[in-house]
C-alpha cells in the first residue's frame, strides 16, 4: 500500500521534451524478462484546495502520492513514464507546484492533457501544451517495435479553446446531437478529435503498419466500453483502431474508477485516478513481451495480463 510521506516542493516548470530517439527490445538471447517496460500515471489532478469528500478526491495529496510513485518508478528499468492527463485539477498556479516533481524522475517522460488541465484562465489556454513540455497536443513516438500514438481528446471541446474559436461551434453541434440521441457520454466535460486529427490518426496507423510496428494508443479519455466518460466520437475511433491488426491496446484515464474492455482481441484499459482516496495511490508498470502485455498495478490499480493477438 502506498501511504503518505513528506514531499519536497520545488519551484520551476517542465522543460520542453527533447527529441526521443526511441529504444530497442531486449535481444532474444537475453530474454528472461519483457522486451521493455514503461510506467503509467493517470489523473494526479493536483490543486491546493480542500478535498471533495463526495467524489473522494484529495487534490493536495497528489503531491506526495506522485513523489512516492516517482521514487518507486525510479527503481524500475523503464524506457519512459507517461502521465495520461489531468495533471492538475484547476488553477494555473497548480502547474508550478506539481510539474517540478517530475524533475526527480530518471526516466524519459511523456505527457498528454485532460479536461482539467484546461481549467485555467482564458489567457493561459494557449500555453497549456508548452507548460506540460509537450511537442504538440497530439504526437507519436516509437520504440521496441511499437509506435505509441498520443491523442488529444480535448481537440474539439467546450473548454480547450477561447470563446469565439471555430472549434467551439463544432463542439456545441457535436454535443447537441449526442444530447438529442440521449447518449450517455453527452457531457460538457468530454471532448472529441477534430477531423484533421482523425485523419492524422489514420495516416499514423498506416505508417506503423507499413513499418511493421505494433501500436499502443495513449489518450486521456476512454472510447470503450460504453461509459459516461467516453469521447464524443468514440465509435468512429474504435471502428478505426480495430480495423488494424497491428493495433494492440488503448490506455487512458479520465474515469477514476477504472474500466476495461476488449474488442476482437484488442484491449481498452482505463487506469484508475491517483487523486482518489486520502491515502492510497494508483500507478502502473507495463511490461511488454512478444506475446503479452503485463500490467503490474500499484496501490489501487489492477494488475492484468493481456495476450497479444496481432499478425
Amino acid at each position: 500500500m502506498i501511504t503518505r510521506r513528506s514531499t519536497l516542493k520545488i519551484g520551476g516548470m517542465a522543460a520542453l521534451m527533447a527529441p526521443f530517439a526511441g529504444f530497442g527490445a531486449t535481444s532474444a538471447g537475453a530474454q528472461a524478462g519483457p522486451d521493455f517496460r514503461f510506467g503509467i500515471i493517470a489523473d494526479p489532478q493536483y490543486a491546493p484546495v480542500v478535498p471533495n469528500l463526495k467524489s473522494n478526491r484529495y487534490y493536495a495529496n497528489s503531491l506526495w502520492k506522485l513523489s512516492e510513485a516517482i521514487t518507486t518508478l525510479n527503481r524500475e528499468d523503464l524506457q519512459f513514464v507517461a502521465t495520461l492527463g489531468d495533471i492538475i485539477d484547476r488553477h494555473w498556479q497548480s502547474f508550478d507546484d506539481i510539474m517540478p516533481l517530475y524533475d526527480a524522475l530518471k526516466h524519459k517522460k511523456f505527457f498528454l492533457l485532460g479536461n482539467h488541465d484546461y481549467d485555467v484562465a482564458a489567457d493561459y489556454l494557449n500555453s497549456v501544451v508548452r507548460t506540460a513540455g509537450m511537442p504538440s497536443a497530439y504526437y507519436d513516438f516509437t520504440g521496441g517495435g511499437y509506435r505509441f500514438i498520443v491523442l488529444d481528446g480535448n481537440d474539439v471541446s467546450l473548454f480547450s479553446t477561447p470563446k469565439g474559436h471555430p472549434k467551439q461551434e463544432i463542439a456545441r453541434e457535436r454535443l447537441r446531437k449526442l444530447q438529442e440521441a440521449n447518449a450517455m457520454n453527452a457531457m460538457t466535460w468530454n471532448g472529441s478529435l477534430s477531423d484533421e486529427q482523425f485523419a492524422w490518426l489514420q495516416a499514423t496507423l498506416d505508417k506503423a503498419k507499413q513499418a511493421g510496428e505494433k501500436v499502443i494508443i495513449l489518450c486521456h479519455y476512454p472510447v470503450f466500453p460504453a461509459n459516461v466518460h467516453n469521447l464524443w466520437d468514440s465509435e468512429r475511433i474504435v471502428d478505426l483502431l480495430t480495423s488494424y491488426d497491428n493495433f494492440v491496446a488503448y490506455f487512458n484515464g479520465h474515469n477514476h474508477a477504472g474500466n476495461y474492455g476488449e474488442v476482437s482481441g484488442k484491449y481498452f484499459v482505463n487506469f484508475k485516478g491517483m487523486v482518489d482516496t486520502p491515502d492510497i495511490s494508483a500507478f502502473s508498470v507495463i511490461e511488454v513481451y512478444g506475446d503479452k502485455i503485463a500490467i503490474r498495478g500499484f496501490g489501487r490499480e489492477t494488475s492484468r495480463s493481456l495476450s497479444i493477438r496481432t499478425v
